[in-house]
């Protein structure tokens, strides 16, 4: 009994006046809308800080209130940055249990209301409180891993610079990107430190956004054919490296045998890069690219639109924007999107026949992968 996405909502992502219910109620309008009269039987909402970012509480009842699903089940899915993903898969294993036919799946996080350094403290909550009480920051352990990854491996520096300008060029063919102006190699060199090496243009922005898909029984272009959870310690003291991330490992094989299928299979993909260098260990993890090969097929342009293995049509989280909440889903309603061939001017050429999502809770405590393809096993 496979479980295709049907139907994708999509809003504009980046500084937004709504609160948080009217960006999740906009999304799931739009896939409600591209769905047509076919009833709904259960709703779930992704969101990691509501509360804490904006004050909001009951979103699942508040949602579906909204958009008129009172018949509806439902309920909240929390997995940190990636709690988009996982209520995608809390939807998927729903309809795989029999008891719905179809899920409207909404996730979204309202972030601009805050100061960047009180969004800051609250995204800080999903690390171990161990390294938070001694300073850490997301920004400043993801440049840790950074600087490990580049040292481990003989990287220069200004190697991650190209994952930024690749993730703005292909957001400046979304139109509902955060940011939709290219930016040179230049640029993003002489951006502001945050945490050295990461500069301001290899980080992800504070974002507003949310993004929706249909969940329907049966087969389609967007059925899905694996998924894959992975955890790995809190600590990054307690892991056993810091250059590439367990978790994604860990998910990326669990999704490749439920799918029966193999990194070469794929088409494409939608990876976290909340900051440039997530995206080497990304594609690495995912099998893609060999241990420290990464680099080069960025600097190679294997990884741009129509290129061996393109990364990110939509932007990612880079270009995209990163509503924490959110981000998670997005990634797979854009994989959705390509293999529909409602892309538009992010469409990739060919015929598209499987791709993939990624997506990372916390600093890669949580990971989860995705595969969408347009044939059941």
């Amino acid at each position: 009994m496979p479980v295709h996405v049907s139907a994708v909502g999509v809003g504009r992502f980046g500084k937004r006046a709504e609160p948080l219910i009217d960006l999740l109620n906009e999304a799931g309008e739009k896939a409600l809308e591209a769905l047509g009269k076919k009833p709904v039987d259960l709703l779930i909402v992704g969101n990691m800080a509501a509360s804490s970012l904006g004050g909001s509480e009951n979103l699942t009842a508040a949602l579906a209130d909204r958009l008129g699903l009172l018949e509806a089940s439902g309920y909240r899915a929390e997995a940190a940055s990636a709690s988009g993903a996982a209520a995608f898969h809390a939807g998927v294993l729903a309809i795989l249990g029999g008891s719905f036919e179809r899920a409207l799946v909404v996730a979204g996080e309202k972030m601009t209301a805050l100061s960047n350094p009180e969004v800051a403290q609250v995204l800080a909550r999903s690390l171990a409180p161990e390294e938070t009480a001694a300073g850490a920051t997301m920004p400043s352990l993801a440049a840790l891993v950074t600087r490990s990854y580049l040292e481990r491996f003989e990287i220069p520096e200004r190697a991650i610079d190209e994952v930024s300008v690749e993730a703005r060029e292909a957001a400046s063919r979304n139109p509902m990107a955060q940011f939709n102006r290219p930016v040179t190699r230049e640029e993003v060199a002489e951006s502001r430190p945050i945490a050295p090496p990461l500069r301001l243009l290899h980080c992800s922005a504070v974002s507003d956004g949310a993004a929706a898909v249909v969940l329907e029984r049966g087969s389609g272009p967007a059925t899905v054919l694996g998924m894959g959870q992975g955890f790995d310690h809190l600590r990054l003291a307690d892991r056993e490296e810091l250059t590439g991330f367990r978790a994604t490992r860990l998910a990326a094989q669990r999704a490749y045998e439920a799918a029966r299928l193999n990194r070469k299979d794929l088409a494409f993909a939608e990876l976290h890069d909340a900051f440039a260098p997530f995206a080497f260990i990304d594609l690495e993890d995912i099998g893609i690219a060999g241990a420290g090969e990464a680099p080069e097929w960025f600097a190679k342009g294997w990884t741009r639109a129509g290129g061996r293995f393109p990364v990110n049509p939509s932007g990612g989280l880079l270009g995209r924007g990163h509503p924490v909440g959110a981000s998670g889903l997005v990634q797979l309603a854009e994989v959705a999107r390509q293999l529909l061939g409602e892309a538009g001017a992010m469409q990739l050429p060919g015929s598209l026949r499987v791709g993939l999502a990624q997506s990372i809770g916390g600093l890669a405590s949580h990971n989860f992968v995705t595969i969408l393809g347009g044939k059941a096993p």
